[in-house]
């Protein structure tokens, strides 16, 4: 297993501005942010400084932050750097929650450091802060030829495989406490295998 020696600080949720993309398999990681937003009964504030909308929030004794960078998903590395900066957070107590196309409608999957994956936002991210972060995979499915991926994220998702994405941000949830205590193998267990005891 991946260790970083850091619990997680600062979770970030990749996504594009805008109600025409709201739906759209690109903004992944910001329905997980919402959706923690909502769970912890956090308000989200637009920082003009930090080019993003965050919000502090305490899970069992500990602080977290939470960020929606207002930048487009492959630029969006410049606005995570800056409140890494911001609020001291090293590369290795950032959590950056995205969509993947190589997982599965309603997978998700947890990973410290590497490459990218073709995720230009997750490039985007390496060149600024590095590459030792974690990665919250949410699975969107693949459209099956690599010409059609670009179009593919920007497209809305069926009813059915909303609902599998939003399964998944809701077990991801129930892990957030492990998260901000670093306890990454029961997260890893639990969405690994959601039927490990561990989760």
């Amino acid at each position: 297993m991946a260790e970083s020696g850091d619990a997680i600080r600062l979770i970030a949720g990749l996504g594009n501005p805008g109600a025409e993309y709201a739906g759209t398999r690109h903004n992944a990681g910001f329905w997980l942010i919402d959706a923690l937003a909502d769970r912890l009964g956090a308000h989200l504030k637009s920082s003009r400084q930090l080019k993003g909308e965050t919000a502090s929030v305490e899970v069992e004794g500990r602080s977290l932050r939470l960020f929606k960078p207002n930048s487009y998903v492959n630029v969006s590395g410049t606005s995570i750097a800056a409140a890494c900066r911001y609020f001291r957070i090293p590369a290795s107590a950032l959590l950056v929650a995205h969509d993947d196309i190589d997982l599965p409608d309603g997978a998700a999957r947890l990973k410290f450091s590497g490459g990218y994956g073709g995720h230009k936002g997750i490039r985007n991210i390496c060149q600024t802060v590095g590459k030792d972060f974690w990665r919250l995979k949410l699975g969107v499915g693949h459209p099956g030829r690599a010409s059609d991926v670009l179009g593919y994220v920007l497209k809305p998702l069926s009813s059915s495989e909303r609902t599998a994405v939003d399964q998944a941000v809701q077990q991801v949830l129930e892990h957030v406490g492990n998260l901000a205590a670093g306890d990454f193998q029961r997260v890893m267990n639990a969405l690994h295998d959601p039927n490990s005891p561990t989760g």
